[in-house]
């Protein structure tokens, strides 16, 4: 047997086999076994196997894949370890350092993979606190299988004891734990056909189907209608016969052949939606010859002594498939009338089938067309090309970006054991954002493997990570400096930035909110609606408003236009018709009476326009005599306060001449822009008797704001004018400024 480390230089880091390992293997099996018997005898495991026995039995499985005497003797390491204080210390003193390195990282491996088994089970009832589908948590499995055991021996011996494990439950006929199944057929499975173990991937897929899907697998069992050592026994014979008459032939022809396992029968009927009965290749050969014209030879040979059928022939030598696989493909019934598909190719196209990029499991775990169904021969140690495999399935998961998994990636376990996926080198707080971003935000310490240590500790394959937080906060800036390395991924740089982003977008949003309300306050409209004023300036929503305000993208003025619209003259064609004043100089001659004082000359504000029964207060004016306002007048406000003893007593009085006197008011409404809107105001106004004698109009964007002058004799019919305005089409608010 050659030696592992000879034929696998430049793959070292992978492999790590020693001399000592290979040159000692004999004597290590036996003292393997010894020194664990004691430690293992009466022990069990989770599943309820013997752990002795289970050693045994993968010892078993890995020598009949041509592993060497060295792994076996790892298999009782392995389990050794939950059973020494100090692993470690005890197996590199009386085994060598490989042996100890490769029994902890197994054991950790073991461990890992049933904490993950527990938590899938458990996210069945409650959902895991991370954005991950089920499907992604099961390739992240796989990745982590080999990204964290770089010793290929470690990814053996686990394939050796999951196969041990479900021939256990199907020997015993106990029930399969949760999860055990799935992960044998959606991991294990899969990696063993990707490292060419078809020995172990057809019966592991075949058992774990059989726990999954007893129904279905009994039903395709019982299609078959023979046992599968009758089957076997069936393609061997056929298999004997075939070689020796090719070689009778004067062909150098290799026959290799199995049946079709049950799971694969399914698959490929779900796959390609067939019934049992069009499905050909259940039983399968392989003749491999030295030439192209022998490949050609032995087809037609083949074809003469078998009943061919034409549409299920494919010529893949002179078309080869994109990645360049080549062989013929043709299926024949035997005299039975049983179908069997028949592949032919040369050795150089069965090796760059087998061990090139077109490798049988590249093709078909692809999905591509094409189930070729046959075994391959040669022992493990035969396929130390495998690595190429394994490197080929690195740049597969990365992408194919150049860059194996290895490289640029690590995965790590959260405290329930979920994998979470993250660059080289990332940190405990890259961690806590892949988690959740409010976890990240909050981040304030780490514990790796229970340990506390800095946020900024990089972390490695396999470790567990917990973080612990704050109830409220944010990260901190010292996040995004580089030279500190607390951030790796970019994902975690982008919501720590969008983080203080947020917080920039809150302080102007203050800031712009102060404004507003300052202005308000200032012009005495604090009951405005924010919201309100937000819409009528085009914002769909008042914080869109206090952003550009508090950016100084927006001026005040625009708000102040609104609540108190300048007076531009109007512009539509049915302009109302104006009329003058019937009293000019002053209108309320005779109608007021100041209280106490005779012949007070007096005034009406134009600030507030008083007409009765308005309540009315006087004021002294310097030189202008008493200016009336109304009492809730804000301009008197501010007077009283500055000099309130010049507030003086005044009330309506009767007016002297015969015909009634009339008082100017404003007319404020607000309106959706029309045509037309003007001219129906300004009928309703005419068909009141009310004189207008001022009109002021603006629009802004799409909402009209007008001011009407009228003459009116007693503010009490106001109320009823207004009412009838506010009821015309568009009219959104009609009142008395």
């Amino acid at each position: 047997m050659k030696s592992l480390s000879a034929e696998s230089k430049g793959a070292a880091p992978l492999l790590q086999a020693t001399a000592q390992d290979v040159s000692g293997a004999a004597p290590a099996l036996g003292r393997a076994r010894a020194f664990a018997e004691p430690l293992l005898a009466n022990e069990t495991l989770d599943t309820g196997e013997n752990t002795l026995a289970h050693a045994d039995a993968v010892a078993l499985i890995l020598a009949s894949i041509g592993s060497s005497e060295s792994m076996q003797a790892a298999s009782y390491l392995v389990y050794a370890c939950d059973h020494l204080n100090k692993p470690q210390e005890v197996i590199a003193k009386g085994f060598g350092e490989s042996f100890a390195a490769l029994a902890l990282e197994t054991t950790k491996l073991v461990h890992v993979q049933r904490q993950a088994r527990q938590t899938q089970v458990a996210s069945a009832r409650a959902a895991i606190p991370m954005a991950q589908t089920a499907a992604a948590q099961t390739e992240n499995v796989r990745k982590m299988l080999l990204a964290f055991s770089r010793d290929l021996r470690v990814v053996m011996l686990r394939l050796a004891s999951r196969l041990q494990t479900l021939r256990h439950f199907a020997a015993t006929k106990l029930p399969v734990p949760p999860g055990l199944a799935a992960e044998a057929l959606n991991v294990f499975a899969p990696l063993a056909n990707r490292l060419g173990i078809r020995e172990i991937k057809w019966e592991m897929e075949d058992l774990a189907f059989r726990f999954l899907e007893p129904d279905v697998y009994r039903q395709v069992a019982k299609l078959l209608d023979e046992k599968r050592s009758e089957r076997e026994a069936h393609v061997e014979r056929l298999r004997a016969r075939l070689e020796a008459e090719l070689k009778s032939q004067g062909m150098a022809a290799t026959v290799l052949g199995r049946p079709k396992h049950i799971y694969s029968i399914v698959k490929k009927m779900r796959g390609k939606s067939l019934g049992f009965e069009q499905v050909y290749d259940i039983r399968a050969l392989r003749i491999v010859v030295p030439s192209i014209p022998d490949c050609y030879a032995a087809l037609s040979w083949v074809h003469s002594q078998f009943t061919p059928l034409p549409e299920e022939f494919d010529d893949y030598i002179a078309r080869p498939k994109i990645n360049g696989y080549q062989s013929l493909h043709t299926i024949v019934r035997d005299q039975s009338g049983q179908p069997i598909e028949i592949q032919i190719r040369t050795k150089a196209m069965d090796d760059h089938a087998e061990l090139g990029v077109a490798a049988h499991w590249a093709y078909k775990e692809a999905g591509a067309k094409g189930y070729a169904g046959v075994s391959a021969g040669g022992s493990y140690d035969a396929k130390i090309a495998v690595l190429r495999q394994l490197l080929a399935w690195e740049r597969e998961l990365s992408g194919a970006q150049g860059q194996g998994v290895f490289e640029d990636r690590i995965y790590v376990l959260t405290p329930d054991a979920a994998i979470v996926e993250l660059p080289q080198g990332a940190t405990a707080v890259d961690f806590a954002y892949s988690v959740h971003t409010n976890l990240g935000h909050r981040c304030r310490g780490a514990r790796i493997d229970g340990v506390m240590v800095p946020l900024n500790t990089q972390l490695k394959n396999g470790q567990t990570v917990e973080v612990t937080v704050a109830r409220e906060g944010g990260p901190s800036r010292d996040w995004l400096n580089p030279e500190l390395g607390y951030l790796v991924s970019h994902r975690a740089r982008s919501k720590v930035r969008a983080w203080f982003n947020a917080l920039a977008m809150d302080e102007t949003v203050a800031k712009g909110r102060e404004a507003v309300e300052r202005l308000l306050q200032r012009l005495g409209k604090t009951a405005v609606k924010l919201d309100d004023l937000a819409a009528q300036l085009g914002f769909n929503a008042a914080d869109d408003l206090f952003e550009v305000v508090g950016k100084d993208e927006f001026s005040l003025r625009n708000i102040e236009t609104v609540l108190r619209p300048p007076e531009p003259v109007a512009t539509e064609d049915d302009q109302p018709l104006l009329r003058k004043p019937r009293s000019q100089a002053n209108p309320a001659k005779g109608g007021l009476l100041v209280v106490g004082v005779d012949s007070l000359m007096t005034q009406l504000a134009r600030c507030c326009k008083p007409a009765p029964p308005d309540a009315i207060c006087g004021f002294v004016t310097r030189g202008k005599g008493v200016s009336v306002h109304r009492s809730d007048c804000s301009n008197l406000r501010e007077m009283v306060a500055k000099n309130g003893e010049r507030v003086i007593e005044v009330e309506w009085g009767q007016a002297k001449s015969a015909e009634a006197a009339v008082y100017p008011v404003d007319i404020a409404i607000e309106a959706t822009d029309r045509q037309g809107l003007l001219r129906d105001i300004s009928e309703v106004f005419t068909k009141e008797k009310m004189n207008v004698i001022g009109v002021q109009t603006q629009s802004i964007k799409g909402t009209a704001w007008m001011t009407f002058t009228i003459e009116v004799s007693d503010a009490g019919r106001l109320m009823k004018v207004l009412s009838v305005v506010a009821d015309l089409k568009g009219v959104r608010s009609a009142r008395r400024r």
